[in-house]
């Protein structure tokens, strides 16, 4: 095999696969007497603590695409990219104290749900199949192909059976218990996320350094690299278009953000099914302090890759293994697997089982909110109005299930894309815009009305396609056709609301209220530490 796994690196893995199924099988039992209803099975009974909260919202987030993806990304452009990450940080405090304290008082299962209650039926059923769509055929296939793509570097499996057997593992637990089983079982995958990725951070920077030590790994990169400890690229650097400079902190990434962490099912279930807001809001800066040190093990191994390769005399100390599936400007999406082929026995194992740790729990976290959306805001509205709750779940279950199903299909055909990180962003960046326009003004703006929300969701995407594929070189960064896009949704659906209501509120129209928005002293002084830590970081490595 091209791994060169040895026997306690396979019983490392297999004991971590063990513990996650018995975990998961577990937290997945009927009590006694009691039947599974639809908010055990959708919010595990709204009896998450804040640190399960913290620890799901992590590794629904972390996959495939941050380990592979944003590697490869650091790899071919440096620590620029971990903007994406620092910036979610102060995302996630915005979502927490302006989002979650309206989605939990409107006790929502879903965000189509939102839609509903706010605008209409009709609006949520068109966002409810936008929504199962992209769960569908971007992120699960995505996730499946990048996490087939790090087997068959690492282990030397077939693709298409590392791809079977990710969604298999994947579905083994989340199909039966639902986001409680999900959850808890997170928190164990955090665990292997975070150290496993330290691990392997640390052996890299310990091999660049000629065994000196992680510190002084890092000072070498540093100086052997220069260019790629840059958060603000140039318009001369190759990846401006990517990252375009100053707009990054300003501009369209905000909309990305806002988007994802606001408004995306499966991250956003976990905080509703918090015990508490308060519970929902302490679970939230947890994941916020997280985000800060993820570049720490998703983006500093490619920038060590870079230059390992770029080093012959690491290259020659690395012997015959160093010359497999190498990665390239045009491969960069293979730096981390191909970092892990040199980690000792038994760390290969920790390191690997951090990586499945990473994809698994996304999988499953999309699997899960997936067969949410599609039961709650359409099984139950259009097929069984009157479904009892074991219905409910059996329909959760079998649509889970097809959903997976798909996506192992369309997996395998997602081959040959680079920097698979960004180009997933680049392509929800051409929805999202409008979805969050909607949102924003749903939430914030009590004149928005139904048939404008509908009108500029539904306007959103031409006028994306139109700015993506315009020859104008000041809108060719994606980030610069998002924020245009949202701002342009934003002034359709303002000035088609008031042409229809003459400026008066909708009567769906949210009442917003300075105590609504209230949070503790603990969120407060936590917050500041946080948005300090980003400032510092910016400040660093400007």
């Amino acid at each position: 095999m091209a791994s060169g796994f040895h026997s306690w690196d396979y019983a490392v893995f297999i004991a971590y696969g063990a513990l996650i199924l018995g975990v998961g099988l577990w937290v997945s039992r009927d009590k006694k007497g009691h039947q599974k209803n639809a908010e055990d099975y959708f919010l595990a009974s709204k009896s998450l603590p804040w640190w399960a909260i913290g620890a799901s919202l992590i590794a629904a987030n972390i996959s495939a695409e941050q380990f592979i993806g944003m590697s490869g990304s650091g790899f071919a452009l440096g620590i620029a990219i971990a903007s994406y990450e620092w910036m979610a940080a102060l995302t996630l405090l915005i979502v927490g104290k302006y989002f979650l304290p309206i989605f939990i008082e409107k006790g929502l299962y879903t965000i189509p749900e939102f839609v509903e209650k706010r605008f209409s039926t009709n609006l949520k059923t068109i966002l409810a199949v936008f929504w199962i769509g992209l769960y569908v055929f971007v992120n699960l296939a995505s996730v499946l192909y990048l996490g087939g793509l790090a087997i068959e570097t690492i282990m030397g499996v077939d693709m298409i059976y590392a791809i079977i057997g990710l969604a298999l593992f994947a579905a083994a637990y989340s199909l039966y218990g639902g986001l409680s089983a999900v959850a808890w079982t997170d928190v164990i995958q955090v665990v292997f996320l975070v150290l496993g990725g330290l691990v392997t951070t640390y052996l890299a920077l310990n091999t660049v350094s000629g065994g000196e030590g992680a510190m002084a790994g890092f000072s070498a990169i540093w100086e052997a690299a220069p260019e790629k400890f840059h958060m603000i690229l140039d318009e001369a650097n190759d990846n401006f278009n990517n990252l375009p400079g100053i707009w990054v902190l300003v501009g369209g990434l905000w909309v990305a953000n806002l988007y994802y962490w606001g408004f995306n099912q499966y991250i956003i279930q976990r905080t509703l099914a918090a015990k508490s807001l308060k519970e929902a809001q302490k679970g939230i800066l947890l994941a916020a302090f997280l985000k800060l040190l993820i570049p720490l093990i998703v983006v500093v191994p490619g920038i060590a890759a870079f230059v390992m390769i770029n080093d012959p005399s690491i290259m020659a100390n690395l012997g015959e293994a160093g010359m497999l599936n190498v990665p390239t400007t045009d491969q960069a999406d293979k730096a981390y697997p191909w970092l892990l082929q040199f980690l000792p026995v038994g760390l290969k194992g920790i390191a690997f089982a951090a990586l499945a740790a990473a994809i698994v729990s996304s999988l499953a976290s999309m699997i899960n909110s997936t067969s949410t959306i599609f039961t709650m805001d359409i099984y139950k509205q259009y097929i069984n109005k009157t479904a009892s709750d074991k219905t409910t779940v059996s329909a959760g279950r079998i649509s889970g299930a097809v959903a997976l199903i798909i996506a192992v299909i369309v997996a395998p055909l997602l081959g040959g894309i680079d920097q698979a990180f960004q180009f997933i962003q680049e392509y929800t960046g051409i929805v999202s815009p409008g979805i969050l326009a909607v949102f924003l003004l749903g939430l914030f703006w009590k004149k928005t009305t139904n048939n404008a929300a509908i009108w500029g969701a539904i306007l959103s995407i031409p006028i994306a396609l139109i700015l993506k594929f315009a020859p104008i070189d000041a809108l060719e960064p994606w980030m610069h056709q998002m924020g245009i896009t949202a701002l342009l949704t934003m002034i359709i659906i303002v000035v088609l609301s008031y042409l229809q209501t003459k400026g008066a509120d909708d009567p769906k129209g949210i009442e917003i209220t300075k105590d609504l928005f209230k949070t503790t002293p603990l969120f407060n002084v936590g917050a500041m530490v946080v948005c300090l830590i980003t400032a510092v970081l910016y400040a660093l490595f400007w």
